[in-house]
């Protein structure tokens, strides 16, 4: 069995649907989970900021920082930290693109 369709990973887009420069919310087991396509690479975080739980896939994506919607908290997306201090951040999740399907592991990055 290959790696990507592991009961630890889930089938959760299809690589049209995370256009390049945008962000796509979804769902991943018990997780909300924001997806990111930068330069053609796919990035995945917790799709609520901690701030006051702003949808960050809904944010303004520049290069590799996504800014929330709602109170402008800018974290990258390649780490989940935030950019302005060490004081909050957001799991971030494993990505797999097989063909043209995105799949995520069902827990966050340790």
């Amino acid at each position: 069995m290959n790696e990507a369709a592991s009961p630890e990973f889930a089938p959760v887009a299809k690589l049209h649907q995370v256009p390049q420069g945008s962000g796509l919310g979804v769902t991943v087991g018990r997780y909300e989970v924001a997806l990111f396509n930068v330069a053609g690479d796919i990035f995945a975080i917790e799709n609520v900021c901690p701030h006051q739980g702003g949808p960050l896939a809904d944010g303004f994506l520049e290069e590799h920082y996504i800014t929330c919607p709602w109170h402008a908290w800018c974290f990258d997306v390649r780490t989940g930290k935030m950019t302005l201090g060490d004081f909050a951040r957001v799991p971030r999740f494993e990505v797999r693109v097989e063909d043209d399907t995105i799949f995520v592991r069902s827990e966050p990055c340790p």
